[in-house]
């Protein structure tokens, strides 16, 4: 299959498209969790930052997907438009369910430029999805929720393996036919990753305009214990792994992240791990 193709974008925009699940939050099966769980659930500092990141992605992608004339491109981003507005409405009901209070939400601002705007989601969204991925596994590894819950947030992580993997081949597809070539695509995606990467470490710091920690790269801390970077990233790696490999194999799929990651694995694997040496240590005489 020739990227850039009448063939690719309905591979891509079709394998999206049918692949969503129909379902609404408030009649999902919610558990009833006990006093440690409910605190457990209180005490995740991100809450209010996803809910802030869904309800202004569902109204910036519905917005962009009112600029789109190909019928079938228009239908795919619309599509998306409604899972990101299903992912706020599923926060906060979760939220209202088990009486979590966060500080009131604004009205989300649409931005000046939406298709730059898309850009930068659809970036900053294939480096969150890899790291939320490792995180949701970490986190259900160690038994942090009763398995309810986790089966309830799966298709939501399988929701968002869906969007990048969309996101991606839209973004090449869409390149292509403007005329760019291989490198300038490249050039393209180091930028708007480069700007990706400005906003976590925003985040990180506490600095964006929220003044939220940055859910991803932090909130694996919360959920075990003496947490290695090397169980992180090999974490990652195998669930998004896992995630990706429901997709045609001729698609594209976001590969920045994992592969700095296994870079950044074999790097720690090659540096010798500090042992005691019983032979050295000497009891008085």
């Amino acid at each position: 299959m020739k990227l850039g193709s009448e063939n690719h974008k309905e591979l891509f925009c079709h394998s999206f498209i049918e692949s969503h699940i129909k379902f609404e939050p408030e009649e999902l099966p919610w558990p009833t969790v006990d006093s440690v769980t409910l605190d457990r659930l209180r005490g995740i500092p991100f809450w209010k930052e996803a809910l802030i990141t869904e309800q202004r992605a569902g109204a910036m992608v519905r917005a962009f997907a009112d600029t789109i004339s190909d019928p079938l491109l228009q239908e795919a981003i619309a599509l998306q438009a409604m899972e990101e507005n299903r992912h706020f409405r599923l926060i906060k009901f979760l939220l209202n369910h088990y009486d979590i209070e966060i500080s009131p939400l604004a009205e989300p601002v649409l931005p000046s430029n939406i298709k730059t705007a898309f850009l930068d989601f659809g970036f900053g969204e294939c480096l969150d999805s890899f790291l939320a991925f490792g995180l949701f596994g970490i986190a259900r590894q160690a038994g942090y929720m009763p398995e309810p819950l986790f089966e309830i947030f799966d298709p939501i992580l399988n929701e968002e393996a869906r969007h990048i993997m969309f996101f991606v081949n839209w973004a090449t597809y869409s390149q292509i036919n403007e005329g760019k070539s291989r490198w300038m695509r490249g050039v393209d995606a180091l930028w708007y990753y480069g700007r990706a990467f400005q906003e976590k470490i925003q985040a990180f710091n506490g600095s964006n305009e929220d003044k939220q920690v940055g859910f991803t790269a932090t909130g694996a801390s919360n959920f075990m214990d003496n947490l290695t970077p090397e169980l992180f990233l090999s974490t990652c790696l195998e669930e998004n792994a896992k995630r990706m490999s429901a997709f045609d194999t001729q698609l594209l799929q976001p590969q920045l992240l994992p592969t700095l990651a296994k870079l950044s694995l074999g790097i720690i694997k090659s540096i010798p791990r500090r042992q005691s040496n019983p032979t050295a240590q000497f009891s008085e005489q």
